[in-house]
């Protein structure tokens, strides 16, 4: 009798038919949960939401105490996976350490700085924006209506690039400072 490992043919081939059936769910298992990666351009946008940190200026008010975190929250579905936590991992701004939240609804993310919006629904997108008026958050979001419907900061994908739409009207309303340095390289749009 051939011999496979040490094995005799017939044990070896009965043990690979096990060891086929016993991978069978992990394979399964795998290939329904496959790792996300994050697309290019979701780590260009979690480039730029780390960058407006340095690029925005927050009332005081904003923070509950000196070295308070700078918090980037993801409301909705969250398109950078890991990218944008490791994208601020270890960094600070003014001294404060940079964290990144995740949020199930509007209430939740009234404690954060940054608000990635990720929501599809139209009407959604309006209830989530007029429950933060007057929170002091940067608000940044991709659907077509975000700035018309109070919106700051809207990503905007054009000929394979990340363009930035600002509308100053609603940073204003949410006290918060956009540098010059910023503005430039945005198109400045309003809601109406």
């Amino acid at each position: 009798m051939s011999e496979i490992t040490g094995l005799p043919l017939r044990r070896a081939k009965a043990s690979t038919r096990l060891e086929i059936v016993l991978l069978i769910p992990l394979l399964t298992m795998s290939m329904m949960a496959p790792r996300q990666k994050t697309s290019p351009a979701y780590q260009v946008k979690a480039v730029f939401l780390f960058n407006f940190t340095q690029f925005v200026e927050w009332p005081a008010s904003a923070f509950p105490e000196a070295q308070a975190p700078l918090v980037i929250g993801i409301l909705g579905t969250d398109p950078f996976g890991n990218y944008l936590d490791n994208t601020v991992e270890g960094e600070k701004i003014n001294g404060r350490p940079i964290t990144v939240q995740r949020y199930e609804n509007v209430e939740q993310a009234k404690a954060c700085h940054i608000l990635f919006v990720n929501v599809a629904q139209t009407n959604q997108l309006q209830k989530v924006l007029t429950g933060l008026k007057g929170h002091g958050i940067l608000t940044v979001g991709e659907n077509n209506g975000f700035i018309r419907q109070g919106g700051i900061v809207r990503f905007l994908e054009e000929n394979n690039k990340i363009r930035l739409q600002i509308n100053q009207e609603a940073a204003r309303e949410a006290d918060l400072t956009i540098s010059s340095k910023l503005l430039r390289l945005a198109e400045i749009v309003s809601a109406k």
